[in-house]
């Protein structure tokens, strides 16, 4: 049964134009909020493929309550679609601002993002269906939901294309957000003049609406760089000397006196203070059990804290650093203050900087160095996880020189115990050559680093090698000769457990890293 229509639409092909380029902005601005939820989460709370579930999950949830809401707008329904556009672009366009701010200023970050996530949704839920009833007057049903759901589609394809490659890391997630609601909120506007005679006495107050909140989300663009310093501030409370969107993550390192420190998506990589520990750790057993040390690869480490290390042991002619962001691999090597830390070593004509994932280009190449490396981020998430598996290390095998060795931080004994022997046991599993007949010999150690408690690694050798029972080649400002056997022992609350080995279809090592932590800070 067809409703009553209150209102007849201006008759010519440009109507349909206008409200169908309204609906490719609705598409393209309402994945942009998504996606900014999402990341800000991601950022703020970790665990990126849990956090973008979850608002991906409620906000196609909440669209369809809002599409369920549309049957109860009867009349006049080119006022309330122009409602509807302006109310997108508010919530959507502060959707990043806030969650900042109520992650600096209060402990209610998630149940707030979670009400942003529903409102926008439903906002975005209510506007498809409007289109559609407001077009039946101009077209059949059968065109009007083809052209409207192809746009639609349309729009969204194109946020995810602007969204990664421009947006985030030309604007920066607030900024992102304020352009896309301001573009809502514009587009309502142009509608509001297109279809004031079908409007009608709505027009005025709606007008006025749009306006204040075109003038108040251009105002915050301006001044989002300013807000962002104060509330990042707030969060890191010291000073901030860089802070910046990169295609990969945000990068930010704080200083207070001598201590400087590094962050990627909020979460700390070292401190000044006492990053040495970790690196010599990770360094130099590898180097010392290793029959070559001519060629060194090293996977991650773009701060070149590593680099450094590797560069004081003698007869090292080449270093080819593996890092995915750029952003960082320049800033160390270019910033005065920053690159002092690590002795200003990718500018060493040694060393080779290659910007890309460290899988790809390991499958790349058929290179094989004597010393390989991981200086990797902890297995939080599916993304790193395929990092620790049986099958990344059987591909570092591969490329291990005669006699080569290979080293790899992996996460606390302490407080991730479980996932600390997965990464060794995954790294024992590793197989290759003929008929899989070449193997790691893996021995696990750990050291104590005071900013993040006891930290655990792993050193692996393509021939048995009694690591413990050797030498520095190095004297380090932390580990010396005398420390190093203690290494290798481990009390009976960090001893060897029993667990699954973690691959690529099964990032099992991601699973038992979160139990682990849950657990501890429980």
């Amino acid at each position: 049964m067809n409703e009553p229509a209150d209102q007849v639409l201006p008759r010519h092909r440009g109507t349909a134009f206008v409200l169908l380029l309204s609906i490719f902005v609705v598409a393209t601005c309402g994945l942009v909020y998504e996606l900014v939820a999402g990341t800000l989460s991601s950022y703020l709370l970790g665990d990126s493929v849990t956090q973008f579930s979850i608002v991906i999950g409620l906000f196609l949830t909440a669209m369809g309550l809002g599409s369920w809401l549309s049957r109860c707008c009867v009349r006049n329904l080119a006022a309330w679609f122009v409602g509807v556009e302006i109310g997108v672009g508010i919530f959507g366009g502060t959707v990043a601002l806030v969650g900042f701010s109520t992650f600096a200023l209060t402990e209610l970050f998630l149940p707030i993002l979670v009400a942003q996530v529903v409102v926008i949704g439903t906002l975005v839920g209510l506007e498809i269906p409007l289109v559609i009833r407001l077009l039946r007057e101009l077209e059949t049903l059968r065109v009007t939901v083809a052209r409207v759901l192809s746009v639609d589609y349309v729009g969204a394809f194109a946020a995810s294309i602007v969204f990664p490659f421009v947006l985030l890391p030309h604007m920066g997630l607030v900024r992102a957000a304020l352009l896309a609601g301001l573009t809502n909120v514009l587009v309502g506007l142009v509608l509001l003049h297109w279809l004031r005679d079908v409007i009608g006495r709505a027009v005025r107050p709606m007008a006025w609406l749009g306006g204040a909140a075109a003038v108040v989300l251009v105002v915050l663009s301006v001044t989002a760089g300013g807000l962002t310093d104060w509330m990042e501030d707030r969060i890191y409370q010291d000073e901030i000397i860089f802070a910046r969107n990169s295609a990969v993550q945000r990068v930010i390192v704080t200083r207070w006196k001598d201590d400087f420190r590094l962050y990627l998506n909020g979460h700390l990589q070292f401190s000044s203070v006492d990053e040495y520990r970790y690196h010599e750790a990770l360094v130099m057993p590898v180097m010392a059990a290793a029959s070559r040390r001519d060629r060194v690869l090293v996977l991650g480490g773009g701060d070149g804290m590593v680099v450094r290390e590797v560069l004081r042991h003698p007869g090292v002619q080449s270093v080819d650093l593996v890092d995915l962001d750029p952003m960082v691999t320049n800033l160390f090597r270019d910033h005065a203050l920053l690159a002092r830390l690590n002795d200003h070593s990718l500018v060493d004509p040694r060393v080779s900087i290659h910007n890309q994932d460290a899988r790809k280009f390991l499958e790349g190449t058929h290179d094989a160095w004597d010393v390989v490396i991981m200086d990797l981020p902890d297995p939080s998430e599916a993304s790193l996880g395929k990092l620790y598996a049986k099958s990344f290390f059987s591909l570092v095998g591969k490329h291990l020189a005669e006699g080569g060795a290979m080293s790899s931080q992996a996460t606390s004994p302490f407080r991730a115990r479980e996932a600390f022997w997965c990464i060794v046991h995954s790294a024992e599993a590793a197989r290759w050559g003929l008929e899989d007949r070449m193997r790691l010999s893996v021995r696990a150690y750990h050291t104590v680093v005071p900013t993040f408690g006891t930290w655990g690694f792993l050193v692996a050798t393509t021939r048995p090698v009694d690591v413990a029972g050797l030498k520095p080649l190095v004297t380090g400002r932390y580990l010396n000769a005398e420390l190093w056997p203690t290494l290798f022992r481990f009390p009976t609350d960090m001893a060897e457990v029993a667990t699954p080995v973690s691959d690529l279809d099964d990032p099992v090592v991601c699973r038992l890293y979160r139990d682990g932590y849950h657990e501890y800070l429980e």
